[in-house]
């Protein structure tokens, strides 16, 4: 089972340079959180993007969608900015026949305490056992991007009826 993994940026890319918190974002950190996990499923990486999540456009969701109809994988994984992740997910609702599961972080992959570990390591187990449909890996939970929503206040993904 080949598992194709699209990066967009967001937090779990951020790079920080001074005590305002300025930040950027870097590149794609999951290809080395995987090597350090010595994750050894079959996997590759792509980048669609480098942006924060509260950046992106209905083009940019286009545009991710669009690749991620066009490649040849069954399983995907999309790295994502945790703002607007819904957002996007619920924009590749249309997309047949492909495993989806959206994840990212709170905070930088590059920082010593992170979650990016244990969402991304969520998110790949995730793919390889649910069915077709697009799927949120956050917080230990799996979510349904039409069901969920992020508590800014707490800091985390919840599940909405």
């Amino acid at each position: 089972m080949k598992i194709h993994i699209f990066t967009t940026g967001g937090t779990i890319d951020k790079i920080y340079f001074d005590q305002k918190s300025e930040f950027q974002v870097g590149d794609p950190q999951i290809g080395a959180v995987l090597k350090e996990a010595n994750v050894v499923a079959d996997y590759r990486i792509t980048s669609i993007m480098r942006k924060d999540s509260l950046d992106l456009t209905d083009d940019d969701r286009q545009l991710i969608c669009d690749t991620i109809s066009a490649c040849s994988e069954r399983h995907i994984v999309v790295t994502h900015g945790t703002d607007t992740m819904i957002k996007t997910a619920l924009a590749l609702q249309a997309v047949e026949n492909k495993t989806i599961v959206f994840t990212g972080a709170m905070q930088p992959a590059r920082f010593h305490l992170t979650d990016a570990v244990f969402n991304i390591a969520c998110a790949l187990t995730a793919v390889q056992l649910l069915p077709a449909g697009v799927y949120i890996a956050m917080n230990g939970r799996i979510f349904d991007p039409t069901k969920s929503r992020k508590n800014v206040a707490e800091n985390r993904f919840e599940a909405r009826s």
